[in-house]
């Protein structure tokens, strides 16, 4: 109350009446342009906040389709590893169908060399026997035997004894 009584009437009037003209002058010329700025500037953060949800969306949508791709190239390695594998196996089967052949050829081959150097065996045995054969005869009889002749009988009957042994 004290307030009041400091001021007086007329000072009281003047100043409704002048923060009335000021308001009016405000609302007229003021208040408009700076109420435009802030609906501009609502509207621009509005849209700001649309081109971040955009972007967002946009960001999703990529990681979509990298997770996709990602998962594609995952399952492509994938399916190389199970060729590779595969490839592998066959390599490994045909390289051990071919040492197969090869232990068979091998074999085959060591056979015929046995079987070669069994009958080279067989003829220088026959041989030694001829000779031992030829050698006991001698001495039994007491005079040398022509080798020639007797050479030739002998090995007869060994082919003899051996045709007769196999029909056996």
């Amino acid at each position: 109350m004290e307030l009041l009584k400091l001021l007086s009437a007329n000072e009281l009037v003047a100043q409704i009446v002048s923060f009335l003209i000021l308001l009016f002058i405000l609302k007229r010329f003021a208040w408009k342009p700076v109420l435009k700025v802030l609906d501009e500037r609502k509207n621009k953060i509005e849209s700001e906040f649309k081109e971040i949800d955009e972007i967002k969306g946009e960001a999703e949508r990529m990681k979509s389709e990298y997770e996709t791709k990602l998962s594609a190239i995952e399952r492509i390695a994938k399916e190389k590893i199970e060729e590779g594998v595969k490839e592998g196996r066959r390599m490994a089967d045909v390289i051990k169908q071919g040492a197969v052949k090869d232990a068979e050829r091998m074999i085959a081959d060591a056979k015929d060399v046995i079987k070669d150097e069994t009958q080279k065996a067989h003829d220088i045995l026959k041989e030694d026997i001829v000779d031992l054969t030829i050698s006991a005869a001698e001495k039994v009889i007491g005079e040398k035997v022509t080798d020639k002749h007797d050479r030739k009988a002998i090995e007869e009957f060994l082919d003899m004894l051996e045709k007769k042994k196999n029909g056996w």
